[in-house]
């Protein structure tokens, strides 16, 4: 059973990595298609707090923006970008924190668990998010191909969020023994 006190720290924790997400929102990295470190964010709080608290806190930064507070990338906010056009793939976030919790609740929790739970999460987020995108987009600029939507939408991001894996693994090993 929880003590007041693990209940507060797991509250305290969930709530840091929300804002560690809205913060790596923020930053944008240039490059030809820019990209955003929020799935460093997401990956870092799966990996370091586990798949159930890492996915609380990935749906309380999704509500935090849907609600109108600015946490989205560019200091967006509201209900609008969630069912925009890249919705899916930050909606798909859910998906990766999903996959991280139950690979852990199969497997033992270590970083090659946590490494495969990742990259299948990420795969996952990819699929919904371009399926939601080829959805949305159709409506507002007619169908688009499956193979132009990845091209679009994954083929770029694919080495930068493999490195944003890395790099959460990487805090994940300096962090996880502070946490536990």
């Amino acid at each position: 059973m929880q003590t007041a006190s693990h209940r507060t720290k797991t509250m305290i924790y969930i709530s840091l990595f929300a804002v560690l997400i809205a913060v790596c929102a923020w930053i944008s990295i240039p490059a030809a298609v820019p990209f955003t470190m929020q799935t460093f964010g997401v990956f870092a709080a799966t990996g370091i707090l586990g798949g159930k608290k890492g996915t609380a806190a990935i749906c309380i930064y999704l509500l935090l923006g849907a609600i109108g507070l600015p946490v989205f990338s560019g200091g967006t906010s509201g209900p609008g970008i969630l069912f925009g056009s890249t919705g899916g793939y930050m909606l798909g976030w859910i998906l990766a924190g999903l996959v991280a919790w139950a690979a852990e609740s199969v497997f033992v929790r270590s970083v090659r668990t946590a490494a495969l739970s990742m990259i299948l999460g990420l795969a996952g987020c990819y699929a919904l998010g371009t399926a939601w995108f080829m959805a949305v987009y159709a409506q507002g600029s007619g169908p688009v191909g499956l193979w132009s939507a990845v091209s679009m939408c994954v083929v770029p991001f694919i080495i930068p969020d493999l490195l944003k894996i890395a790099l959460a693994l990487m805090i994940r090993k300096r962090l996880i023994r502070f946490i536990q």
